[in-house]
C-alpha cells in the first residue's frame, strides 16, 4: 500500500493551565469552523498553536514537529491572525513584503477596499478596512495554514462574503483554515468540519450540544 499523506496540521494533547488538552487534525484546503462562548479560550488555543502561549502537548505540520522550526519559521508557516491585529508603521506598504503592491491591489479589489488606500495613513483606515489587510498581509506570505480568529467581527454583509469567497479560492490552492466564529451561520458556510470548545477541550459542534 502506498504510504499515507500526513495532515497538513496535527495537534496532539495540546494544553495549557488554562486550555486543553485539544488534539485535532486538519487536511491540506480543508477549513474547521471553531466556536465557543467567550472567555471559552478560543483565542488561547490559536495562540497555543502558532507558539506564542507556553503549553504542553504537539503540533505538526506536514509529519513534521514543531520542534523542528525555529519560531518565526514556524509562525511564517502557521500563521496567527489576531482578532485586534498589530500595526507597527505609519503606512499601509510598511506593512508588506518589497514587490507586493500589484498583488496587494488585485486582491484588495476583491474585498472592495477603496481605491488609493495604499497611500492614507493607517489611522484613517476604518476597522473593518485594517481587518481586511491584515487578512491579505498574512495572505502575501503564502503560509500553509491560517489561525483565523474571528476575521469578519468588524465587516459588514458584503464585505463578509468577499472575504468568504477569497478564502474559499486560497483553500482551492491548499489553504488549511482554522476559523473563530460566534456566528453558526458563517460556521456552517466556511466549515468542512464545526468544533466547539466546551470545558476547554475541542468536541465535535454535534456532540457539544
Amino acid at each position: 500500500m502506498p504510504p499515507t499523506t500526513p495532515a497538513r496540521l496535527s495537534i496532539r494533547a495540546l494544553q495549557s493551565p488554562i486550555s486543553g488538552p485539544c488534539s485535532l487534525e486538519l487536511a491540506a484546503g480543508e477549513c474547521v469552523a471553531v466556536m465557543g462562548a467567550s472567555g471559552a479560550g478560543k483565542s488561547v488555543l490559536l495562540r497555543l498553536i502558532a507558539d506564542l502561549d507556553p503549553g504542553s502537548g504537539e503540533v505538526l505540520l506536514n509529519g513534521q514537529p514543531r520542534s523542528a522550526f525555529s519560531g518565526p519559521a514556524w509562525r511564517q508557516q502557521v500563521m496567527y491572525l489576531a482578532a485586534e491585529p498589530a500595526w507597527w508603521g505609519a503606512t499601509v506598504m510598511e506593512h508588506f513584503p518589497p514587490g507586493s503592491q500589484a498583488a496587494l491591489l488585485e486582491m484588495a479589489s476583491a474585498l472592495g477596499l477603496r481605491q488609493g488606500f495604499v497611500d492614507i495613513a493607517l489611522t484613517q483606515l476604518s476597522t473593518g478596512e485594517r481587518q481586511r489587510l491584515a487578512l491579505l498581509r498574512g495572505l502575501l506570505r503564502r503560509p500553509q495554514v491560517l489561525l483565523l480568529d474571528e476575521p469578519t467581527a468588524a465587516l459588514d454583509e458584503t464585505s463578509v462574503a468577499a472575504v468568504e469567497q477569497l478564502l474559499q479560492r486560497c483553500q482551492q490552492q491548499g489553504l488549511s483554515l482554522l476559523w473563530v466564529t460566534h456566528s453558526q451561520a458563517q460556521a456552517a458556510r466556511v466549515g468542512q468540519r464545526c468544533m466547539q470548545l466546551v470545558d476547554h477541550q475541542l468536541r465535535p459542534m454535534e456532540a457539544a450540544q
